[in-house]
């Protein structure tokens, strides 16, 4: 009682400065004291400045254009939990008018400047593709894409074809690395792709190599990479020119602008994941990033998870070992050629991919970044929450792995494109192999 008449004494501005540095859940814990607490820790200020400061300027913006589109009258405490605890995504096969892109897989697929853009793949035939394609679908501040998109080929040539590669934004640019050609040779250069947007909804892409200087990755494709506060690019792992995992990690050092760049090795210390390709590396905010699941040295599909911080003098690798009795029946299977992207909400949505038996999943899960970090410091009151499997509405896409995805600025679209479909729906191409060329929009279902 005498902790709470301290807290009362202090004026309204004072209590809500301190709340506004506080977790959601301790200012929640905070609401249930007293009345006094709960109709100071409800202000819908409060709630709106958690949103922006937990999820980002452009993440609240867009909530705020949604929430003013509803009739503005959903509180900003609503709307955090509606994030917090999302539960399901609504998807929809897209439409697309004129042209489209041929069926592929293990291409990249990026969202920069409010514009689609794939490049690349493998196809029918083990072939390799040089092509490129882009379609406007806006910059995701609070209003739903059209509801038929029109792609464009660009004319390109450069980079080579390839497939297996990565393809990373760095503010209104791409850098690519790497890869593999249909004569199953492993790459190493580095791409700047600048973004050049003309009017009447058109644009296009100026290529160059990067240069580097004297050291670069080992050639290899189907590795993992992630752009780091538009500052560094992170590869991992990968396929390398005589077949053999790797276990190696990258750094690409962008200091010096889109001008050049130089790469260094991270050193090898002890914990390490395993050497494995098909592997997802998502950025989740700083200087730290996840990497789930992938195929090992042994051909044996993983579903650990570790995380990295470079901000360190010498990055180290934790891996993120957990009770499985802890998280039973909430956990994704081990996977291969899946996707993982950082959605709104400090979530990554991992979908799709495919198990040691090339049996291909349709499933979504996230897995939870605030739940995800408490067990990293020791604290496992939120274990369970860690991962989510979420109810999917609408148009499903179907099974399928080594897919492309990409999110846009809002953190609420998701955009999925191509991959390897599952021969035991469909039947399967001559090669042994069936390429999807369909185009998904999947959205956080929230009730603003």
């Amino acid at each position: 009682m005498e902790e709470e008449a301290a807290v009362a004494r202090l004026g309204c501005d004072q209590v809500l400065s301190i709340l506004h540095l506080l977790p959601a859940e301790s200012v929640l814990s905070f609401a249930a004291a007293c009345r006094a607490f709960h109709a100071w820790a409800s202000s819908d200020a409060l709630w709106e400045a958690l949103c922006r400061r937990d999820w980002g300027a452009r993440a609240a913006a867009a909530l705020a254009e949604r929430r003013r589109r509803g009739g503005g009258g959903v509180p900003w405490r609503r709307i955090y939990a509606e994030v917090a605890l999302l539960g399901a995504l609504s998807a929809r096969r897209v439409p697309v008018k004129g042209a489209s892109p041929r069926p592929r897989a293990s291409h990249s697929l990026n969202l920069v400047a409010g514009w689609l853009v794939l490049f690349g793949g493998g196809c029918e035939g083990g072939r390799h593709l040089d092509d490129t394609w882009v379609a406007y679908v806006g910059n995701g501040a609070g209003n739903r894409s059209s509801a038929v998109f029109s792609w464009q080929q660009l004319d390109s040539g450069t980079p080579s074809g390839r497939f297996g590669h990565s393809c990373s934004i760095v503010g209104d640019a791409l850098v690519l690395f790497g890869g593999i050609n249909d004569q199953g040779q492993r790459l190493n250069d580095t791409w700047i792709g600048q973004i050049i947007c003309e009017e009447s909804r058109r644009m296009k892409i100026s290529w160059r190599l990067l240069e580097v200087g004297p050291h670069a990755p080992y050639p290899r494709g189907a590795h993992a990479a992630c752009c780091v506060d538009d500052k560094f690019i992170v590869i991992h792992g990968g396929i390398g020119q005589s077949g053999s995992r790797l276990g190696d990690t990258w750094l690409l050092d962008l200091s010096n602008g889109l001008r050049s760049g130089i790469w260094h090795q991270i050193e090898d210390t002890e914990p390490l994941p395993l050497s494995r390709s098909g592997h997802t590396l998502t950025w989740i905010g700083g200087s730290r990033m996840v990497l789930f699941g992938g195929r090992g040295s042994e051909f044996d599909v993983l579903n650990d998870v570790w995380l990295l911080d470079i901000n360190e003098r010498y990055p180290k690798w934790k891996e993120l070992k957990y009770d499985l009795s802890s998280v039973l029946g909430e956990m994704p299977f081990p996977r291969v050629g899946h996707s993982a992207t950082l959605v709104l909400g400090g979530k990554i949505l991992v979908y799709g991919g495919e198990d040691s038996q090339r049996r291909r999943k349709d499933d979504f899960w996230t897995l939870d970044l605030p739940a995800l970090l408490q067990f990293e410091s020791g604290s496992k009151k939120m274990t369970k929450r860690m991962w989510k499997k979420l109810r999917i509405d609408g148009q499903c896409p179907n099974y399928r792995s080594f897919h492309g995805a990409c999110v846009d600025t809002s953190g609420c679209h998701v955009y999925i494109f191509g991959g390897m479909v599952d021969g035991l729906v469909h039947p399967a191409e001559a090669s042994g192999l069936r390429f999807d060329g369909q185009l998904y929009q999947v959205d956080l279902v929230l009730h603003l």
